[in-house]
């Protein structure tokens, strides 16, 4: 099982037969798993330098044959207004349509000819631009990545091309109605505040949205303190540190009247929104309350509380043999197709809760569970619960970082929410120091009658009452 949540190099393997190490007593030919002690200890240091600029360097060194490398910036759609929303988004679409040096036919030939992979994402307080390729390419990607994110052509002829791109993608999104929920989760529970605007914005805007605003977009986001150039694999940090000295020390550290961004706080309203159509087949239904933010104390409690409730789908084995106990009743009583407990952390605050997908008559009780699971994480979870939750969090956390895109990934937004990366020895420390008492105690200072945020598609006239839902989170206790 572990074998396939993470594998030691092959040049860590041979450090170790040449060292001697007895952990490797297990990685002899004919063995193929490693233990989870033995992936900790396989972690390479992640080394980290700042440029003159504010811009941080940092990188895995595994000696893979391979590598990837990304430049992380802090900035999303919370750093939009009404007017601009989407800007990030649509910037992200204009990233590989040619830059001042390379038109998109030489770009892409460029990539291609490296047998690279370019990519881009957005996200509410991150964009990131990266590139997987050959180890002994990574000057390349290094030059190919700072022309894309500096010297992007952005003419006004690929502005209106991609906009019908971006309208068609929108229209895409509204069948994905995880996404539609979600994001009308974050409406309501941060309405009036940044965070409530979605990543790709809206439609009227994806129209309206002109050259000049996403040069604007640019000039106010894309500066040397909010960029991290992260790599992970087969390279070099000094030859990186170097690379990056060569083609992104023209980043702008300096803002126009020194009017730099600050985040103003995103105040949570626990409120509730419904889209009721009941021509749908499924009803789609989110609950949150207001979760940690990204550097608290209390994230690693609320992850190991998310798993303890788990996650289901109707197509999981197992049944009343299922480890979490809402899942077990999931599959006994037929409540939902599928749920999962999410915690949607950002740099100040979060967004802990529940989605899930149910038939129209199952709602209430499927809600009515969803919150007495809730109502167990404040007042009766277990010894046995923890352990279990502990043990699946460790595998998962390991098992997210398999591969260089994820690690180099990894490696960007920690250097982002924390200023350095977090190593799996640490997050495992942090996890094991998690006991039943102070999952109680978390739970109950961010769930324990607090007002939950709820929002809701398709066929939901069954969904209770907001009051009665505001009801079940707490318990009359005599």
């Amino acid at each position: 099982m572990v074998a396939s949540m993470w594998r030691i190099s092959g040049a860590v393997n041979r450090a170790l037969v040449k060292a001697g190490n007895p952990l490797l007593l297990s990685l002899r030919r004919g063995h193929a798993s490693v233990s989870y002690a033995q992936s900790l200890l396989g972690v390479s240091e992640t080394r980290l330098t700042s440029l003159s600029n504010g811009l941080r360097v940092a990188s895995e060194e595994t000696n893979q044959a391979t590598c990837t490398v990304g430049l992380w910036i802090g900035c999303g759609s919370r750093y939009e207004s009404e007017k601009n929303n989407g800007a990030g988004f649509f910037l992200e679409h204009m990233a590989f349509k040619g830059t001042k040096k390379h038109p998109q036919s030489a770009l892409e030939q460029a990539v291609e000819s490296m047998g690279g992979h370019l990519s881009a994402y957005t996200s509410r307080e991150h964009t990131a631009y990266y590139m997987k390729t050959l180890a002994k390419d990574l000057p390349k990607a290094v030059e190919l990545l700072a022309e894309v994110v500096q010297s992007s052509s952005l003419s006004e002829a690929e502005v209106e091309q991609q906009r019908s791109v971006v309208l068609r993608e929108l229209e895409e999104v509204e069948g994905s109605l995880q996404d539609v929920c979600l994001d009308l989760l974050h409406a309501t529970a941060f309405q009036g505040t940044p965070l409530g605007h979605s990543v790709l914005g809206p439609s009227v805007n994806a129209r309206t949205l002109t050259r000049n605003d996403l040069v604007e977009y640019i000039n106010s986001h894309y500066k040397g303190p909010r960029m991290v150039l992260a790599t992970a694999g087969g390279v070099n940090h000094d030859d990186l540190v170097a690379l990056a000295k060569q083609h992104f020390s023209g980043v702008s550290f300096e803002y126009e009247g020194d009017a730099v961004p600050v985040l103003s706080p995103c105040r949570f309203t626990g409120s509730e929104i419904r889209m009721r159509d009941d021509a749908m087949p499924l009803a789609h239904v989110a609950i949150a309350v207001e979760g940690a933010g990204a550097a608290s104390p209390d994230i690693v409690p609320l992850m190991v509380a998310n798993s303890i409730i788990g996650s289901y789908d109707i197509t999981f084995g197992g049944g009343k043999h299922l480890s979490s106990r809402l899942a077990r009743l999931a599959a006994e009583l037929n409540l939902c197709h599928s749920f999962q407990a999410f915690h949607s952390s950002y740099s100040d605050t979060g967004l802990l809760g529940i989605y899930f997908v149910t038939d129209r008559h199952k709602i209430e009780d499927m809600m009515h569970w969803a919150q007495n699971a809730w109502m167990n994480l404040c007042t009766t979870v277990t010894e046995s619960d923890v352990a279990r939750a502990k043990n699946a969090l460790k595998a998962s956390l390991v098992g997210q970082l398999n591969g260089t895109t994820p690690v180099c990934d990894d490696i960007g937004r920690h250097i982002l929410n924390y200023g350095r990366r977090i190593q799996l020895a640490e997050w495992d420390a942090r996890i094991e120091a998690v006991t039943p008492r102070i999952v109680r105690d978390v739970c109950s200072k961010y769930i324990y009658d607090k007002c939950p945020a709820v929002s809701a598609v398709g066929p939901v006239e069954q969904l209770p009452d907001y009051n009665r839902m505001r009801s079940a989170m707490y318990w009359l206790r005599f």
